[in-house]
């Protein structure tokens, strides 16, 4: 099926909108229902963005890909998936979307349009977590989507739910997200001055990935675009 590149952009928009909205919804909720449980919320966080990841998956796949991330989208033009003229449309759309999603979500919660975080997520171990989180991410969606491309969503989904505990950064892996929480000053934010280190660590993780799939796979052109978050 021929998608036309408006209805691509759009769903990419839309996908990266309601991925943030389900990310610092669910964090503004669990924070305010937590009774100032730091473990409680984090699980109701993270096994919110999961289960959106998979729904948001199953619907965009079909028309964009789903990849509601500018790392997998690099990603997948470096293995031949997106033609590498359309990656500053997906990033910019990406972005933008993010952006919509965070401020969306403070509407529903009464809370400013936009207001930067002093969540501080600094340091040598958060920066190598972000490496390791966005480097699953990818070996995962591209593990997947060679043998069982049906269950991208789904492990898409548990994987990043999973990235949510076992990395020290609670696994952003996704430079459109890093920015976007850079603009809410709850739960899940992060420091204006933290974002730029994990946006190039995101991305040089995209770098590492590929050249490991290199070796592991094949590089397959024009594969299909369901290669998730």
């Amino acid at each position: 099926m021929n998608i036309p590149w408006r209805s691509r952009i759009a769903a990419e928009f839309l996908g990266s909108a309601f991925l943030l909205a389900a990310v610092v919804g669910s964090g503004i909720m669990a924070e305010r229902l937590s009774g100032g449980n730091a473990a409680l919320a984090l699980l109701t966080n993270s096994v919110t963005t999961g289960a959106a990841l998979v729904a948001l998956i199953l619907a965009f796949a079909p028309i964009s890909g789903a990849h509601f991330n500018p790392a997998v989208t690099l990603a997948d033009a470096m293995q031949g998936g997106t033609a590498w003229h359309e990656v500053p449309g997906y990033v910019a759309s990406q972005i933008a979307g993010a952006f919509a999603g965070v401020a969306a979500t403070h509407l529903m919660f009464g809370l400013p349009l936009f207001f930067a975080s002093h969540h501080a997520r600094r340091g040598g171990p958060l920066v190598w977590s972000e490496f390791i989180a966005t480097f699953g991410l990818l070996l995962v969606i591209w593990g997947c989507s060679r043998t069982r491309s049906s269950a991208v969503s789904f492990a898409v989904g548990a994987y990043i739910a999973a990235a949510y505990w076992f990395t020290a950064s609670t696994a952003f892996a996704n430079p459109a997200v890093t920015l976007a929480r850079a603009a809410s000053d709850t739960f899940t934010g992060i420091r204006p001055a933290d974002t730029p280190v994990f946006v190039v660590v995101q991305l040089a993780a995209v770098a590492a990935a590929a050249m490991c799939f290199r070796w592991l796979f094949p590089v397959q052109p024009g594969k299909a675009r369901d290669r998730g978050v």
